[in-house]
């Protein structure tokens, strides 16, 4: 007679002690040194490298990673970089199951991670840029090692602790991309491509995310979608001398504050559409009560306000709520624009006395969870574009969006696990959190894998700036995690 399919296992499969003890000398001896030569390369995601197939940063890292997993003889790992025509390169490794499994069930784990990085942004310290590493206090600085060229490395790490210990585990298998911040247009045809391979997937471990603190193991419960584009307004066909033209020839500026007013209302930041709103679920918002009770005033103090002396004190600027919770479902639930480029204007030192003939924003609007993305999109563009005043011309030009993601209930296994592997190596009881960013995967993944539990987490907390200046990753915070996704792998019935 057959075990049953999902009988509990014992909570100490794996010597937690030894676990960390192991992924911490991966860590020391290899990994950091790695991840100082992946953020040495320029490996910028397609949308901000339109020649990246002919540069080759992006074959580059992944070319190292694939040579680094190689090199630790995982024993039954194989590996692969597959390439399908036109589209960035992934990485795909598979380990076969030790665990005998009831027949039929065969579930896998399907851990991901992705390799392409933002662009450089400007206000580097001066000792720090993008491309030229720094380890510092626990902290490794430069592009993209925290976002996230360490998962590719933590999950070999997490997978070769089990190994150390012939601790019996499900089949696992790697997925590692170079698009995800270009919205992970290329992977749905991998996954597509690779279906087979991936077999049934009963667990999902992304470290792509974040966490509220550095005192606990955080998991994700949800992620915003997100729908961009380029608004551009034109309203002359060269620039004209403003002493001549204006008051005559309306502003391509005044025009785009126009525009955004019927998307956004710029007092509040409310955005006006009622169909980019959604209700929030109520498990969701009792998850960040919690939340809000654990971080407090962290959760806006945390970021790099602008301040200046004010009659001897010093006064920084406000956050949209000072209230934990609101905070927290703001940057969850709420629908939110802003305006991550332009183009059209000179430099401030070449800005003469010219009334420009264009305006041109790009748009990254941030949507809840429960909205899709593409109609989104489509309703942006009809909104924006409709009936332009002076009959300027309005263009609004997307490449899509993506669609968020509500994770799915927790089983009490995985529950379990969480809480052990956060007590384990943490000494406090596992977060759960809400991000504002996007995993386009996630959603795909959720849709594809339905019983799968999504373990969902990362090292962006506090401060550690994904995609803007000073990005670091915290590498006491990593190896705990390491540690941590070995235990929940462990447990996996």
């Amino acid at each position: 007679m057959n075990a049953p399919l999902h009988k509990e296992l014992p909570a100490n499969l794996l010597n937690a002690e030894k676990a960390l003890r192991d992924v911490t000398h991966s860590w020391d001896s290899q990994i950091l040194k790695e991840l100082t030569h992946y953020i040495e390369i320029p490996a910028k995601s397609p949308s901000f490298d339109a020649n990246w197939e002919a540069n080759g940063y992006l074959d580059t890292v992944l070319s190292q990673t694939a040579e680094w997993i190689e090199a630790q003889k995982v024993a039954g790992l194989s590996l692969e970089i597959v390439r399908l025509p036109g589209r960035t390169p992934v990485l795909f490794f598979e380990v076969a199951a030790t665990r005998a499994q009831a027949e039929g069930s065969g579930q896998t784990v399907l851990m991901y991670g992705h390799l392409d990085k933002q662009p450089e942004f400007s206000g580097w310290r001066n000792d720090l840029g993008p491309w030229t590493p720094k380890y510092e206090n626990g902290k490794l600085y430069g592009r993209g090692g925290a976002d996230d060229g360490y998962a590719a490395y933590a999950s070999i790490a997490a997978l070769q602790a089990l190994k150390n210990q012939n601790t019996p585990h499900t089949r696992i298998v790697g997925l590692i991309e170079t698009c995800e911040e270009s919205g992970s247009y290329d992977l749905l045809p991998y996954v597509d491509a690779l279906r087979a391979r991936l077999g049934d997937v009963g667990l999902v471990i992304c470290l792509d995310s974040g966490a509220g603190n550095y005192d606990q193991l955080w998991l994700t419960t949800s992620l915003r979608g997100m729908a961009s584009g380029t608004l551009k307004v034109e309203i002359l066909t060269e620039g004209i001398h403003s002493g001549d033209a204006s008051g005559l020839v309306p502003s391509s500026f005044r025009i785009m504050r126009q525009v955004l007013d019927r998307l956004e209302d710029s007092q509040s930041g409310r955005l006006l559409p009622a169909s980019f709103h959604c209700k929030v679920p109520a498990d969701r918002l009792a998850q960040a009560k919690a939340t809000a009770d654990i971080l407090g005033e962290e959760v806006y103090k945390r970021f790099p306000w602008a301040h200046y002396d004010c009659g001897g004190a010093t006064q920084f600027a406000l956050p949209t709520t000072t209230d934990p919770l609101q905070a927290l479902l703001n940057r969850t639930w709420t629908p939110t624009l802003s305006v991550t480029g332009a183009e059209g204007f000179p430099s401030l030192e070449n800005a003469g006395n010219v009334l420009r003939p264009y305006t041109a924003f790009k748009l990254s609007l941030r949507l809840p969870p429960l909205v899709e993305a593409d109609k989104a999109v489509a309703e942006m563009k009809k909104l924006l574009e409709d009936n332009a005043p002076y009959q300027a011309r309005v263009t609004f030009e997307s490449k899509g969006g993506a669609t968020g993601w509500n994770a799915p209930s927790s089983t009490p296994w995985f529950e379990q696990a969480l809480q052990n592997a956060s007590q384990a190596h943490f000494g406090a009881s596992v977060g759960y959190i809400g991000q504002g960013g996007t995993i386009p995967l996630m959603n795909m993944l959720s849709q594809g894998f339905p019983r799968a539990q999504m373990m969902v987490c990362g090292v962006l907390g506090p401060k550690s700036n994904a995609h803007g200046p000073n990005e670091f990753l915290h590498v006491p915070y990593a190896k705990k995690l390491t540690a941590s996704v070995a235990e929940v792998m462990a447990s996996m019935p």
